[in-house]
């Protein structure tokens, strides 16, 4: 400090910090050789905090507000120092002004993917990001626990390590819950309650308080999500035989309003090609069908018989017919008949297919 800065610093007499920056958090009040006069004014405007810190040890912290620095307004101080019956020299102690409005939209994120396993597409890789809100709840033990003899603390100088906190505890979350990856974009306000009241006892322990912590979005790879896409294309096209004939059907209808376009030579070629596949699916589509189902079996070519009775001939007949006469008596085993293949007449009872009916059919009475 030169000359004139110490003969200035001897007639100051007020303590004060206007903040002309957005992350600042602690400023320390510059004194020669940390002297306040007796009687000095001390201004503490709103969202602000003013520590007086002795000899390394935190003494009095000082709300919004304007003081008179004497023995009433330091009990603290004065009982460290031992001034029963108050001072009127100047004293030695340094200054804090600590910055307790509320840091808004600070980022984390993750800067490697988290490795889980998802019930449906298996090991997964999982990026996120988000937002949270902190400030100085406790400006005494945030200076003695994280800023300590700084004399000018700025939020970069601790937001590495809270977004390493909030990231930590994030994929611990997500591990435990083991929420399916379709299923997290429905639980983002869950997952931000849970991870808040996870971080905020970390955050104490700091001086600072998370009043708001937003979980914004969980990615999966780039490949991935691509092969999701072309999954849920997939599923939106539908029948793909309907959608190519839908395709030909929109190709038709914008050559036909374009006839002398450059491309409609192309379209047509196109459209043919289409349309000669579409015919094509639909000849090989009944023959298709046919080879998968069996022709029916082939009906047994019914055997002709005649009968020849009383010097007469009658016929033909199927062999239900015979069969019923023969139940009926008249064809007996005596009865002739005849049948292709056959070089001569036969007694019925010679005819094997019927042996059965006649060994059943008892022989007529009479002749």
């Amino acid at each position: 400090m030169t000359l004139w800065e110490k003969a200035k610093a001897e007639f100051i007499d007020i303590i004060e910090w206007i903040d002309d920056s957005s992350d600042t958090m602690v400023w320390r009040f510059p004194r020669y050789e940390n002297e306040i006069k007796y009687g000095a004014q001390l201004v503490v405007r709103q969202a602000q905090a003013a520590v007086f810190v002795d000899r390394g040890e935190i003494a009095d912290v000082f709300t919004p507000g304007q003081y008179r620095l004497e023995t009433q307004n330091l009990p603290v101080l004065s009982t460290l120092r031992g001034w029963k019956y108050g001072f009127q020299s100047p004293f030695k102690a340094e200054v804090y002004f600590v910055n307790v409005r509320s840091f808004t939209n600070l980022k984390w994120g993750t800067k490697n993917p988290v490795m889980l396993r998802d019930p449906e597409f298996g090991p997964v890789r999982l990026r996120a990001y988000g937002t949270y809100v902190v400030r100085a709840s406790d400006p005494a033990k945030f200076i003695r626990e994280i800023v300590g003899t700084s004399g000018h603390f700025t939020l970069n100088d601790v937001s590495d390590q809270l977004r390493n906190l909030i990231v930590t505890r994030f994929s611990d979350m997500l591990g435990e819950h083991r929420i399916p990856v379709l299923d997290l974009a429905a639980r983002y306000n869950e997952l931000s309650l849970y991870l808040t009241e996870k971080v905020a006892p970390e955050f104490n322990e700091y001086g600072l308080e998370v009043t708001k912590l937003l979980v914004e979005n969980i990615s999966l790879p780039p490949e991935v999500e691509e092969a999701l896409d072309k999954k849920s294309s997939m599923g939106i096209i539908g029948n793909l035989d309907d959608f190519t004939r839908f395709q030909t059907a929109n190709a038709m209808e914008a050559a036909a309003q374009n006839p002398g376009g450059d491309a409609s030579a192309g379209i047509g070629m196109g459209m043919g090609f289409a349309m000669a596949n579409q015919m094509g699916k639909a000849v090989a589509a009944p023959q298709a069908a046919a080879q998968t189902v069996p022709p029916p079996l082939p009906e047994a070519e019914s055997c002709k018989y005649y009968v020849g009775k009383n010097g007469k001939q009658a016929g033909p007949f199927d062999g239900d017919a015979i069969i019923a006469y023969i139940r009926k008596g008249s064809i007996t085993r005596e009865t002739l008949m005849w049948k292709e293949g056959m070089d001569k007449w036969q007694p019925a009872e010679l005819f094997p297919e019927f042996a059965g009916e006649m060994k059943a059919t008892p022989p007529p009475l009479f002749e």
